[in-house]
């Protein structure tokens, strides 16, 4: 199942290929790439899920992976544990066809403070150089 949270993502067409982080929450899903920004929504139905989103360039640079700017993408995918797959077409370049990969990004558990066994770093403990003669 896609669950709620953050997701590297990895695509690609015919015409080149792409990463990206997407957040998925409350049947939403947005993010943003080097030079692209995608906004929009998804339904999740056990293993699968489709996703419309919307995709407007924020930076100049090279070229999209569809050859354009501003486009709507329509997405269909399947998650089964962390990993999702999905393919998807772009209502403005008919006949390209995106492959996709989204990796559940886990949030790591914070590190220990320091513990009661550390010491405090004391400057006068540590051995003195031999004084030299000059």
């Amino acid at each position: 199942m896609l669950a709620d949270g953050t997701y590297s993502a990895w695509f690609r067409t015919p015409l080149g290929n792409g990463t990206g982080i997407a957040h998925v929450a409350d049947g939403k899903i947005w993010g943003c790439d080097s030079i692209m920004t995608y906004n929009g929504s998804c339904q999740i139905d056990g293993d699968r899920f489709t996703a419309i989103i919307m995709i407007k360039r924020h930076t100049e640079g090279h070229a999209t992976v569809f050859g354009a700017d501003d486009l709507t993408l329509r997405l269909e995918g399947t998650c089964p544990g962390k990993i999702a797959r999905y393919v998807g077409t772009a209502d403005q370049v008919p006949g390209v066809v995106l492959e996709g990969t989204l990796i559940y990004s886990e949030q790591q558990a914070a590190s220990p403070g320091p513990s009661a066994l550390t010491r405090p770093f004391n400057l006068d403990r540590l051995p003195k150089l031999p004084k030299r003669s000059r």
